[in-house]
């Protein structure tokens, strides 16, 4: 039988495999790497409309495998899915386009819908067809110079849309494959978060007609929970709706398999020290290997596993936790939400931190660099915040010094002396990407909002807490939590 790999060895598989960032944006999935956990089957489906996911799930990620035709094999393969080998993909829009992109940017669509549309009309539903035309590429409209004169020409010819509708579906139908068109990155539309909302709801009903009037064209929508859930549904059939959704979610049973999945396929000799320790690994070639199923779907198999790397306990005794269910744990927002970026990150974080500081200790990653590889997973969380839903970081940006658990009435109080509401209706004026809150004045209701991004929780008391995954980074204290730094 092969040897595990050493201490070191082990501390340096984790840095190198998981040394990538999980960003979509800038780290595109790929043939090795290429998780496919069992909760985002059913996203996967061309017939399921809307992929809901919070930041960091997988949206973009999956958006970018589903248009490659070797990850789609992929996929196909691990869900026992053929229908994704008889699929054409094309991403229909992605907002923050610029310039060489195919379809309008944020600061684009903001002209759009203040010089050409009428906003008296929310007439929304417009754009999206000249968006889906563009798609599949009509003649008429992608000769058009830009989209002002598209917009304008798809209000001017509605006939055009069911046309163009018509010929693809009988084209794809004739081909025998399912037309599939991506919307991804709705967080940037619009700043407003009441337009942002309207231009979702419109295309949701754009969505749904593709599905209810065309036997092989679909919409598949990547957005956030938040951004689903205040989306208007006032149109018809709108139930049918949720009835073609599907949620990102990572358990903690998918979270390790993403982490022992990673070890696995990466191209190095302490990688296949590591899969001889954990039965037969399945070969798909090109260096991709497929984890024993204990390995990615028995909890008790991974804890196993797990202790080997981290040991059992946070510390000397169980009095401060099991490494197994701490590490995920303190990572969760509040919804009990787990970033799969921000969990490797961790993990990676913690075997630097191991290697620079408990090098002589016996295991490949000790429990005090896991306690402070947080800090680093918190700040990259922070920064996703600010990114994705800026107002929520600046809302908790003026509650440092305090201390959670905090009463509803002092954080009101904390917002008050900082002026919040004024600073987000300036925000709301010069922020060309990010939505901002659905009522900036009220702030009960931005309290309400909050705990329903999962950035705050509030206790059963009433008092308001904050996951450890957002407190750290903000330098917010909590009597018994993980110490701030100093």
């Amino acid at each position: 039988m092969t040897a595990p790999p050493t201490t070191d060895e082990y501390r340096s598989l984790i840095s190198r495999a998981l040394g990538a960032a999980l960003d979509a944006d800038t780290d595109g999935p790929d043939r090795q790497r290429l998780f496919t956990p069992s909760s985002h089957r059913l996203a996967l489906d061309p017939d399921v409309t809307v992929v809901r996911g919070a930041r960091g799930t997988g949206k973009t990620y999956w958006a970018k495998a589903l248009i490659d035709p070797e990850l789609r094999e992929v996929a196909a393969r691990s869900y026992m899915m053929p229908r994704l080998r008889r699929v054409r993909v094309t991403t229909a829009f992605r907002a923050g386009g610029n310039s060489e992109t195919p379809y309008p940017g944020k600061r684009k669509i903001a002209r759009l819908l203040r010089d050409v549309i009428d906003p008296d009309s929310y007439a929304y539903d417009i754009f999206w067809r000249a968006v889906v035309m563009m798609a599949l590429e009509v003649p008429q409209i992608a000769s058009l110079a830009d989209w002002p004169d598209r917009i304008r020409w798809a209000a001017a010819n509605e006939d055009a849309y069911d046309d163009a509708l018509g010929r693809a579906d009988r084209e794809a139908r004739d081909s025998g494959e399912t037309r599939v068109l991506l919307f991804d990155a709705l967080d940037h539309l619009h700043s407003d978060r009441g337009t942002a909302d309207r231009l979702v709801s419109a295309l949701f009903q754009v969505a749904l007609e593709l599905r209810l009037t065309t036997g092989a064209l679909r919409a598949k929508i990547f957005v956030r929970p938040d951004m689903y859930d205040s989306a208007p549904k006032a149109f018809a059939d709108a139930s049918k709706l949720g009835a073609n959704a599907a949620d990102l979610t990572w358990s903690r049973e998918n979270l390790y398999g993403l982490l022992f999945h990673r070890l696995g396929n990466h191209p190095s000799r302490e990688a296949e020290k590591f899969r001889a320790q954990y039965g037969t690994w399945e070969t798909q070639g090109e260096g991709r290997f497929i984890a024993p199923v204990d390995l990615i779907a028995d909890e008790k198999c991974q804890e196993r596993a797990f202790v080997a790397l981290a040991g059992s306990y946070m510390g000397t005794d169980r009095r401060k936790g099991h490494t197994f269910t701490w590490v995920p744990n303190h990572l969760q927002d509040g919804k009990g939400r787990v970033s799969p970026r921000t969990w490797l990150l961790a993990l990676r974080t913690a075997a630097d931190l191991t290697a620079e500081r408990y090098a002589t200790q016996p295991y490949p990653l000790h429990y005090e660099a896991l306690r402070e590889s947080l800090h680093e997973a918190s700040r990259v969380r922070v920064d996703e915040l600010k990114e994705d839903i800026g107002w929520a970081a600046t809302a908790i940006e003026l509650l440092e010094g305090g201390q959670v658990p905090m009463e509803p009435s002092h954080v009101r109080q904390f917002w008050a002396q900082g002026g919040l509401a004024e600073i987000l209706r300036r925000r709301g004026e010069n922020d060309d990407e990010n939505s901002g809150p659905r009522d900036a004045d009220d702030p009960f209701a931005l309290i309400e909002e909050l705990v329903e991004l999962g950035v705050l929780t509030k206790r059963t008391t009433g008092a308001l807490d904050l996951p450890d995954v957002y407190r750290l980074a903000f330098d917010i204290g909590r009597k018994g939590g993980v110490r701030r730094r100093s």
